[in-house]
């Protein structure tokens, strides 16, 4: 990859600020938004959203 991070451990391919493995553009990453994402980037991303469990609130009817 050819980027540039201030979080970004380049000896362990993670990022410190997610405390997570770098996936450029997840959300909360520092360069989301900023950088075209190739197709390979692109589908890590998503694999890696896909398995994120989801958050479900608890609502109780009022």
């Amino acid at each position: 990859m050819s980027f540039s991070c201030p979080n970004y451990d380049y000896a362990k391919d993670f990022c410190q600020k997610l405390k997570a493995p770098c996936v450029l553009g997840r959300k909360g990453c520092v360069l989301e938004g900023k950088v075209a994402l190739s197709e390979y980037a692109q589908k890590r991303l998503e694999e890696e959203e896909a398995k994120r469990p989801t958050r479900r609130r608890n609502r109780t009817p009022q």
